[in-house]
């Protein structure tokens, strides 16, 4: 089983967390809209959590701003797209990638740079009655 510290590890090599371009920003940011929830259900046996299903998308010149989650984001990319962090060079996230956000762990501040748009999967875990996402500056 992983450990926190290789999560976060992965979700750096994603370019999807707090790097230490955090502060360089290059280039205006443009939000994407947010996940797109597609189910939910109380999680058993765990009262106050729940389980999300959502699909999102990221335009070219949108951007996935600052933001954390309450509980556990596990993404699939489906379609791959070119993504930059300000100040880093552009980075490819092949269709099949896989990354899990911790519980309260800022991530995004990325922008799709490429011609095509970033679309994936996510499965959350997260608190019952909170937002899906609160996003951080």
């Amino acid at each position: 089983m992983f450990n926190t510290k290789m999560f976060r590890s992965l979700s750096t090599a994603l370019l999807l967390t707090i790097g230490p371009a955090a502060g360089l920003v290059a280039q205006p940011l443009t939000d994407a809209p947010p996940p797109k929830e597609q189910k939910r259900t109380d999680l058993t046996g765990a009262p106050g959590m729940e389980v999300i299903a959502a699909l999102s998308e990221i335009r070219p010149g949108e951007s996935g701003s600052f933001h954390i989650h309450h509980g556990v984001e596990v993404a699939y990319v489906i379609q791959g797209a070119l993504v930059q962090v300000p100040g880093k060079d552009p980075v490819m996230v092949p269709a099949g990638f896989i990354t899990m956000n911790l519980r309260d762990v800022v991530h995004g501040n990325f922008k799709v740079v490429g011609e095509t748009s970033l679309k994936s999967f996510a499965v959350y875990v997260v608190d019952k009655g909170k937002p899906l996402l609160d996003r951080k500056e």
